[in-house]
């Protein structure tokens, strides 16, 4: 099946209040042939030039990764979202979600790229003007210029607007006078091209095109960091840099505009290159646990080593649902927008925005599967793990970055709750009328149903309970603190994990209900056992995270009554997880890899 499937229009956020078709829902077995010759190319560039020289590039020999950043410029994966007149393949968004998925198995390669592709690049392509986007992408586009994004300053981390470096119109007209400096910029000690934030006149956050080379614009040395050795991180310097006002970026003022925009799509595409790192952890594990004997038996026959393998597969195959899902919402909304007249750039950036709720849940799983796969994967190649002759030591050391870049997956949990609260305030979400339903159930008697069950129902009405347990936390604690609810962190964020979870929940078991119908209940027992293991494990994660939070500002008969309705929306059958885990650790033990 290709791409062109069609899913029912449906908002940012608004999956919590609707019910979804697994048929208008695209899953990763509906990659086309391209899609997946690409993603395969990805595969074998690693193969061939990355992987063999990770030692080298940890090195940070001198020229090396600048050259492997051209050569998969040769090869177009640096293009793929980039249209074909200025360079690019001009390919779909799901097409370039592969990529970063294809090519996030290379370590300290991966986020060299990421950045290029991202944040070095997209800044240009979408808010440059005509002659920028010229004169910058079609060089960007084949890696002969590389990019590069100064954000982050010393004391303006998650606070990005509260940036210190300064611009000052110079006094023919003809230069804005940059002076501060920028921290963590990754690609920083090799980039050509830097999009560079700063204020004119102390208030007017605005965007900039610094080239290498400007007068007054210097760099520090490369920082010596925990993981991601390879990747160049250094301080940028500006001291009376002259900047040609033609290099103003986007319009005076409006520099959050562009920030806050590409960080939609870099935390998808972050989780997208998550996802391809912890496959390739997962493979390097399964193969250890393999071959290492203890007692004459390989350790993959034992049953704890099997419970790790299992849980790493369920949670490897529910973020590829959840993943390729929001990405074809995204990709629809591109296509809705550019119909409708919209220009290119204000089409994909209206499209991430719309789904800014999703991205931002996506990079929080994302980021926290890697840590899990590579955090077993050295468990189980125990002592091994520990040393740095085995990949995996440098997969766990370089995992741990993601969860802090692209917004720290903190302040990523209290975005995808004040984002459907604003929605919500602003009348784009429906959510009063879901949520004084929930409160009108818990005073009715349950339905136990009739005892007959069309195939999935059960799930499906576990997965309906989960987004009435989110309505009833989140409802109950916005009654209680009304507009000072920004100040209660740890009951939004209560709130976020409880989405993540439904979110997907939901996401699985659509792309189940679709295989199933496409290939037969036969020939799904594995991916039946993973969806059934995670939505067992979820409904006790949920009612966790619920009654944390009701916990901690509810009292009295209300209490009670909000802890009973809990217990009855998060009531999952009894099921052996342990048999699941084993069912599916055979199958990645057979099989020596992941492939489900």
């Amino acid at each position: 099946m290709s791409t062109e499937i069609k899913q029912a229009s449906i908002k940012g956020g608004e999956w919590l209040i609707k019910e979804s078709s697994p048929f208008e829902t695209f899953s990763p077995e509906d990659f086309n042939e391209e899609q997946q010759m690409v993603k395969d190319m990805c595969g074998s560039f690693l193969e061939a030039e990355v992987l063999p020289i990770l030692d080298r590039i940890d090195k940070m020999e001198e020229g090396l990764m600048p050259s492997l950043v051209a050569k998969a410029g040769e090869q177009g994966l640096l293009g793929a979202s980039i249209p074909e007149e200025l360079g690019g393949l001009g390919k779909d968004f799901i097409t370039s979600t592969l990529v970063n998925e294809g090519l996030g198995g290379g370590f300290s390669f991966s986020v060299a790229v990421a950045a290029h592709t991202g944040i070095g690049t997209l800044p240009i392509l979408y808010f440059g003007n005509d002659a920028q986007k010229a004169k910058y992408i079609p060089k960007l586009a084949t890696g002969e210029w590389k990019g590069a994004y100064g954000l982050t300053e010393p004391n303006s981390g998650s606070d990005a607007l509260g940036a210190k470096t300064t611009a000052v119109l110079s006094a023919d007209g003809k230069h804005y006078i940059l002076n501060g400096q920028k921290c963590w910029i990754t690609n920083g000690g090799f980039a050509d091209v830097y999009t560079v934030f700063a204020k004119i006149d102390g208030d007017k956050f605005t965007a900039f095109i610094v080239e290498r080379g400007f007068e007054g614009f210097t760099q520090g040395q490369e920082e010596h960091k925990m993981g991601i050795k390879g990747s160049s991180t250094v301080q940028l310097f500006f001291q009376d840099c002259k900047v040609p006002v033609e290099n103003v970026l986007g319009e005076i003022g409006r520099g959050h505009v562009i920030a806050f925009n590409i960080l939609n799509i870099g935390r998808l595409k972050l989780c997208a290159a998550a996802l391809g790192g912890a496959k390739r952890a997962m493979g390097i594990t399964v193969q250890y646990a393999n071959t290492r004997e203890q007692f004459k038996t390989p350790i993959g026959q034992f049953g704890a080593i099997k419970n790790k393998l299992g849980e790493m597969a369920v949670r490897l195959w529910v973020c590829e649902s959840a993943l390729y899902r929001a990405s074809k919402w995204i990709d629809d909304k591109e296509h809705e927008l550019l119909n409708s007249g919209k220009p290119f750039n204000e089409a994909l950036l209206g499209a991430a925005e719309e789904y800014a709720i999703e991205c931002a849940m996506l990079k929080v799983y994302g980021s926290e599967v890697l840590d899990h796969i590579v955090d077993e994967g050295v468990q189980i190649h125990g002592g091994n793990g520990y040393s740095d002759e085995y990949v995996i030591s440098k997969a766990y050391r370089d995992s741990r970055i993601n969860r802090i870049y692209e917004g720290t997956n903190e302040i990523n949990r209290l975005l995808t709750v004040d984002m459907v609260l604003k929605r919500a305030m602003k009348g784009k979400l429906d959510l009063m009328g879901p949520a004084f339903a929930v409160q009108k159930e818990l005073m009715s008697i349950p339905d136990f149903g009739s005892g007959e069950e069309a195939p999935f129902e059960a799930e499906r009405k576990l997965i309906a309970n989960f987004k009435k347990a989110i309505l009833l936390t989140a409802g109950a604690a916005i009654q209680k603190y009304m507009q000072k609810i920004e100040g209660e962190q740890e009951i939004l964020m209560n709130i976020a994990d409880m989405a993540i979870e439904t979110y997907n929940a939901e996401s699985a078991l659509l792309r189940l209900m679709k295989l199933t119908e496409q290939k037969g209940a036969a020939a799904v027992e594995y991916e039946k056992a993973i969806v059934s293991t995670y939505l067992y494990d979820a409904a006790d994660r949920i009612h966790k995270h619920a009654k944390d939070a009701v916990n901690s500002f509810s009292e009295g008969d209300e209490h009670r009554m909000i802890l009973l309705g809990l217990k009855r929306f998060t009531k999952a059958a009894p099921f052996n997880s342990k048999a699941a885990k084993r069912f599916i650790a055979d199958k990645i033990l057979a099989d020596n890899t992941y492939k489900l």
